[in-house]
């Protein structure tokens, strides 16, 4: 049997603030993507608990940690002009941090299925010392960080329009996990060059395809299968966990790339594979602030998941980006081998 694993948070905290795109109706546009597929009983709703200190400060600084909680406990605010905090926000992102912890617990005990972790706020853009882009904690750091910890080879794809800096920061030197990303260039935050290939213990453990506003998800798929598929590969993952956001959608008011809902099942598919067994995949809710492609994306992944026929939208073909991916592979190979070149060797180091 089939188990599919919904962690997160609903309406429990007040993280809400008027206006913003990051909203909790997000949360309710998910719920309802999930309940279109009629699972029954190959749903399984998991209940998370707030993340333990230690798990968080193998991402975030202790002093990180302490400012922003201290921040809401005093009522929130404006952390930078797009993320904001509210009373609540700190209960919410680490319940948020814990659900991705839940999801992996989980996982591990069922030995089967795949993991939708279902909460806000979203994470990818959180650095280890600061909150932007709508993020606090970032959620699919604390849980890779928890599986290095514990020995495993986890592999991070991140299909979100936008580059998840804050993720490929933390992990930027470390040989235990890959960090892939597909995004829309140029757009916020700003990094994601294919040039960004990961620090001296970790080279080629990055891996950045930039993409131009009104790619279509042949493109994005292209993209994997010809920059990142190569590394991941090598990498020989024994966890796969995905930043999915679903703003790369053509209805999401928030970027310019043009995928249907459909490509996002033909990604989840496509990612899937890289697992080296069931159990071994969760999926992390990052951006997508049109609530009916978010319902529509998040049904078509999960139903691609469970090999199910739910597609209300074709995958898209014959949008710009070719040679934007070609080049990132050129450049790609190019920095990776300099970087070899230059690196000392094993007999020179102290």
């Amino acid at each position: 049997m089939v188990v599919l694993i919904v962690s997160g948070t609903t309406g429990e905290f007040d993280h809400d603030c008027a206006g913003h795109p990051e909203r909790p109706a997000r949360i309710e546009a998910v719920m309802a993507g999930v309940d279109d597929l009629r699972l029954g009983t190959d749903l399984e709703f998991v209940l998370a608990s707030a993340a333990d200190r230690a798990s968080l400060e193998r991402v975030h600084t202790p002093s990180y940690l302490d400012e922003l909680a201290a921040f809401c406990s005093e009522g929130g605010g404006d952390l930078d002009p797009d993320t904001y905090a509210t009373a609540d926000s700190w209960s919410a992102a680490v319940r948020a941090a814990g659900a991705g912890l839940a999801a992996i617990d989980t996982l591990r005990q069922r030995d089967e299925g795949v993991a939708f972790v279902a909460a806000r706020p979203p994470g990818h853009h959180a650095v280890a010392d600061r909150a932007m882009g709508f993020c606090l904690i970032n959620n699919v750091a604390v849980a890779a960080a928890a599986l290095a910890a514990e020995g495993e080879r986890v592999l991070i794809v991140d299909w979100d329009v936008h580059h998840g800096n804050g993720t490929q920061a933390i992990f930027w030197d470390d040989p235990n996990v890959l960090y892939v990303s597909t995004h829309q260039w140029p757009l916020f935050p700003g990094t994601g060059r294919p040039l960004q290939i990961g620090g001296p213990h970790a080279l080629g453990g990055t891996v950045n395809v930039p993409l131009p506003r009104g790619a279509t998800g042949d493109v994005v798929r292209q993209a994997i299968d010809e920059v990142a598929l190569p590394a991941i590969d090598e990498f020989e993952p024994t966890w796969v966990l995905v930043s999915a956001g679903f703003d790369a959608h053509r209805a999401d008011p928030m970027a310019e790339l043009a995928l249907s809902s459909g490509d996002f099942g033909d990604l989840a598919r496509v990612v899937a594979a890289f697992a080296p067994r069931p159990g071994r995949l969760a999926l992390f809710l990052e951006g997508g602030y049109d609530l009916g492609a978010l319902r529509m994306s998040v049904a078509t992944t999960l139903g691609a998941l469970l090999g199910g026929p739910y597609q209300p939208e074709e995958p898209t073909f014959g949008g710009p980006g070719t040679e934007m991916v070609q080049l990132a592979r050129a450049e790609r190979v190019a920095a990776v081998r300099r970087a070899q070149e230059t690196a000392p060797s094993e007999e020179s180091s102290p």
